[in-house]
């Protein structure tokens, strides 16, 4: 059964049941209270009611089942690349990418003791993979954890024993009654996770734009399938700002592609590229039109 630590169970239980009064109003996202998709939502969604989900699968169930009015769940990371099984997850999902929104990630060595006598860290992949560097030229051990916040919270809950620390955000240390050790630890200081809101259906948003497309894809198994389907953009002269690829299932067989346009599919050379990517491939999905959080060059 998956569980958080006591001293994150506790909030859960507080603010499942706020949520619960005023679904309407609940934002999901992956993690314990104090990571930092509880931070995305705050800025993204101030007014909203965060709801703590122990999985990605869980904060898309919460929207599907009407437990909340979308979600909020980080797609890619400026140092360590895309959030693994998410681009699995968006397209059975049955949800509609509505915005997007960019987190600074400011991570933290939080635990009780000395920074110098820190021998295990324990956190999220992904923070372990950002840290990584930091981690080693200390002699500090990575520890994979499912969440953030939730290795702080253990980490409170083990009354926060010498030599054992948690990679959290600051919110996190304020959170669980933990002291920071070290700020700022990523390996590069423009460390930026993006995200995206997934929502039962799409807003009616005004057509001033400038708007991100995403698009799934799978290639004809033929020569030159990628070319000839991405052809359609190059002609009508469409940005295309992300382009990645992934096998699906057991067998190696025909690529399928996440990807991101700058436009929307009602303008005219987008629409004109969609039609032909529709041609050269075995099937496409568009996963969301949606108004953009940053400019794209």
């Amino acid at each position: 059964m998956q569980t958080y630590p006591a001293p994150a169970a506790r909030l859960v239980e507080a603010m499942r049941a706020a949520v619960a009064a005023a679904p309407e109003r609940a934002v999901a996202f992956q993690g314990a209270p104090g990571a930092n998709s509880h931070i995305a939502v705050r800025e993204a969604f101030p007014d909203a009611l965060p709801l703590p989900c122990f999985s990605f699968e869980d904060a898309i169930d919460a929207v599907r089942e009407g437990q909340a009015d979308c979600a909020l769940i980080p797609i890619e990371n400026s140092l360590h690349g895309r959030v693994a099984d998410m681009h699995f997850l968006l397209p059975e999902s049955g949800l509609t990418i509505t915005g997007e929104h960019f987190l600074g990630i400011r991570h933290c060595l939080i635990g009780g003791g000395s920074l110098a006598a820190v021998r295990e860290a324990m956190s999220h992949p992904q923070a372990l993979g950002q840290t990584r560097h930091w981690l080693r030229a200390r002699g500090i051990r990575p520890i994979p954890y499912p969440d953030t916040a939730a290795a702080a919270a253990l980490v409170a809950e083990m009354g926060a024993p010498e030599g054992v620390a948690a990679i959290a955000p600051a919110l996190a240390a304020a959170t669980y009654g933990l002291p920071i050790l070290a700020e700022n630890i990523a390996d590069e200081a423009d460390n930026t996770t993006r995200f995206l809101t997934l929502a039962r259906q799409a807003p009616a948003f005004a057509r001033a734009g400038p708007f991100m497309t995403t698009l799934m894809f799978a290639v004809k198994n033929v020569p030159a399938a990628l070319y000839k389907a991405m052809g359609g953009f190059a002609t009508n002269g469409i940005n295309m700002t992300k382009l990645e690829s992934y096998q699906r299932g057991p067998l190696i067989t025909a690529t399928e592609f996440y990807c991101d346009i700058v436009g929307h599919p009602e303008e005219g050379p987008v629409a004109r590229a969609i039609e032909e990517l529709k041609f050269h491939t075995r099937w496409m999905r568009v996963l969301g039109t949606y108004p953009q959080a940053r400019a794209r060059g």
